[in-house]
């Protein structure tokens, strides 16, 4: 029976030109975790209202563990809205406040977070003290932390970032917020510097860098690999990067080789960068398209 992954922080709803769209990081990547097989809870705090009804609907459509959802009668379910540049790329205007901000720390949710086989979280639902304080705790309950660090402006809090990653064993982000480490935390300029030196001070095990549409790499094992990446017509990058860790967690946990890990969760972050909003249902005959385009 496999053990469960935790992913735990913000669920809210992104208000894209084209309507609403569940969302929120943990969201999206327990999601595709779902969609790829995986036993999966997410641990998160909703309004008493409309949109938190809908959330739960959701879950229970997607059969994604809604149990450890708190609901909140004083303050509403997040709403972020987001827009596009020509490239697809997205940009986020946050709520101040929002019910996602206000997780409480519950005997169940800290008897999950042991058990589980790892827990996702990032630090942008960490910007409030409350949540912040959940989070660590769990951390410290946790056998495997996933890490993605998905800095927000203007959400970018060094200390709430540095605390995180002495936690993680499994850290993911991309070049900018690479380069914001190493100006932040001297830790060089070089990405092969800063890697380095992040494994060194924080004895992380595996770093995964996003590059966009040129792919990413993946220290582990004491060994790099890279993938270019691949080439679509992109009609936005909500959820992208989601999906590909969400993809490359399950091949590691599958023991899958990696460089084929790291070639399928490329295809699956192109894939949904291809599609409206955050979690669109995967499509493994058009994936193996992406990867095998003249076939």
């Amino acid at each position: 029976m496999k053990k469960e992954i935790l992913c735990v922080g913000e669920i809210l709803w992104d208000s894209l030109p084209d309507g609403l769209f569940l969302g929120g990081a943990p969201f999206n990547v327990a999601y595709q975790l779902s969609s790829l097989g995986e036993k999966v809870a997410i641990a998160s705090k909703i309004g008493n209202d409309n949109l938190g009804e809908r959330v739960i609907q959701i879950l229970k459509d997607k059969k994604i563990a809604s149990d450890l959802i708190q609901v909140d009668s004083s303050v509403p379910t997040g709403i972020v809205n987001v827009s596009l540049d020509h490239s697809g790329s997205a940009n986020y205007e946050f709520m101040n406040t929002s019910a996602w901000d206000y997780l409480e720390l519950t005997e169940d949710l800290k008897k999950r977070a042991l058990y589980s086989r790892a827990m996702v979280f990032g630090t942008l639902a960490q910007r409030n003290i409350k949540t912040r304080k959940t989070i660590m705790s769990l951390c410290e309950l946790s056998s495997f932390k996933i890490l993605d660090i998905n800095l927000r402006p203007p959400f970018e809090n060094k200390e709430i970032v540095e605390n995180s990653l002495y936690f993680a064993d499994l850290l993911k982000l991309n070049t900018h917020e690479l380069a914001k480490l190493g100006s932040w935390f001297d830790l060089g300029s070089k990405t092969t510097d800063i890697t380095e030196n992040i494994i060194k001070k924080y004895n992380t095990k595996i770093i995964c860098i996003t590059r966009g549409a040129n792919g990413a790499i993946l220290w582990i094992g004491g060994k790099w690999y890279e993938h270019p990446g691949y080439r679509v017509n992109v009609v936005d990058t909500v959820g992208s990067g989601d999906a590909f860790l969400a993809a490359l967690i399950s091949g590691l946990f599958l023991e899958r080789k990696v460089s084929e890990v790291l070639e399928f969760a490329n295809s699956v972050g192109a894939y949904v960068a291809t599609k409206n909003g955050a979690t669109p249902k995967l499509n493994f005959e058009m994936i193996r398209k992406i990867i095998f385009p003249t076939r």
